[in-house]
């Protein structure tokens, strides 16, 4: 059996980390689809870079859009919502199939917004609006100044993919803004039934980030264990809220679980086997998105087991070890949050200079 659709019988779904024109042009994501059980897509500032920048398949649309609107973030809003309405449109069966657990498409808010809690709400009203798809979640970093915002959009019924986790205790208190949107939505008395929302954790930058520094102080053993480590304790993270009062009281009033959704899971260290991050992570009601590189690796050799749950005293010791060592965990997490926004800023500056000279151009 292909490895990607037995995945599914695990209880894990297949996300795509990719989303352009040429793979919807070409059928190759109905392939996806069809052939692999690809369950849904993300997006994000740097996808929609390379996609804008990589091709000319935007050049018309560009030049057309370029002569009603001046402002070259917002043609780059207007070609990002017709891609993910496609998009959306395409993953339309999988999301009724699923009835309604799969299926979906993320749209993040600028990234410039990432410290600024009020101008994340406003975006991410306005895409939700203008986007106007049932299957699509509107992405919010999950940082400090976001944690207000996504409670905010979630009691509004916004669909939320909470973006750039790294730290476990940030992630606790994503759970909280979770359960605490659920019920201001309740208390004004809507239903909560068709709201869903997802904590994407990132994993492989963490242990690009930790391993120089534990070769430096001769923890070889720890290489390539910590990201894994760290998402393995998440999901029990998980596990909690789902067991816990505060969330059976939610469901029974129709509330979805907040899944985790692991992310960065291309292998970045060559040393490593380049599905590492999919096998080793493979549990019930989780997500894995991942690039095609990678999609196509784990349909030619993957191995599927459930090993989420397994070896948590590992994990456990694990990252016990790496606080011995005198590596903070905590402060890396941050530093990787503080890296990720500033990368996503990058990217979609360079973005918008690529469109504001092809406007030019054309």
């Amino acid at each position: 059996m292909n490895p990607l659709n037995n995945i599914r019988s695990h209880g894990q779904s297949i996300w795509l980390d990719l989303l352009d024109r040429e793979i919807m042009n070409s059928g190759k994501l109905q392939s996806l689809i069809d052939n692999d059980d690809l369950r849904g897509l993300t997006s994000n500032p740097s996808i929609f870079e390379k996609a804008i920048t990589g091709s000319s398949d935007y050049d018309h649309d560009i030049a057309k859009l370029s002569q009603a609107e001046s402002d070259n973030a917002a043609i780059f809003f207007d070609l990002a919502i017709a891609d993910i309405q496609r998009a959306a449109d395409i993953f339309k069966p999988v999301f009724d199939k699923t009835g309604g657990k799969d299926g979906f498409v993320s749209l993040e808010v600028s990234p410039y917004l990432a410290r600024d809690t009020d101008g994340t709400i406003q975006q991410a009203r306005e895409l939700w609006k203008r986007v106007d798809r049932k299957n699509v979640m509107i992405k919010i970093p999950g940082t400090k100044e976001g944690l207000t915002a996504i409670r905010e959009c979630l009691r509004e019924g916004i669909n939320i993919n909470v973006t750039l986790l790294f730290g476990l205790p940030r992630y606790h208190e994503i759970t909280e803004a979770f359960m605490g949107g659920l019920e201001d939505r309740l208390k004004e008395g809507n239903s909560i039934k068709e709201i869903s929302s997802v904590a994407s954790f990132f994993l492989s930058r963490i242990d690009v980030m930790v391993d120089p520094m534990l070769e430096e102080k001769g923890s070889q053993n720890l290489k390539g264990k910590i990201a894994i480590a760290s998402a393995k304790k998440a999901y029990q993270i998980y596990l909690e809220m789902i067991a816990s009062d505060r969330f059976k009281k939610l469901e029974e009033k129709g509330a979805q679980k907040q899944r985790v959704l692991y992310a960065s899971t291309g292998t970045k260290d060559p040393s490593f086997s380049d599905v590492l991050y999919v096998e080793s992570i493979i549990g019930k009601d989780t997500i894995n998105t991942l690039p095609i590189e990678t999609i196509d690796a784990f349909r030619d050799h993957g191995k599927v087991a459930d090993t989420l749950t397994q070896d948590i005293d590992s994990a456990n010791k694990a990252m016990v070890e790496l606080q011995n060592k005198g590596i903070d965990i905590d402060k890396i997490t941050q530093k990787l949050e503080d890296e990720g926004i500033e990368k996503f800023n990058q990217a979609y500056e360079k973005l918008i200079k690529s469109i504001d000279s092809q406007k030019r151009k054309l």
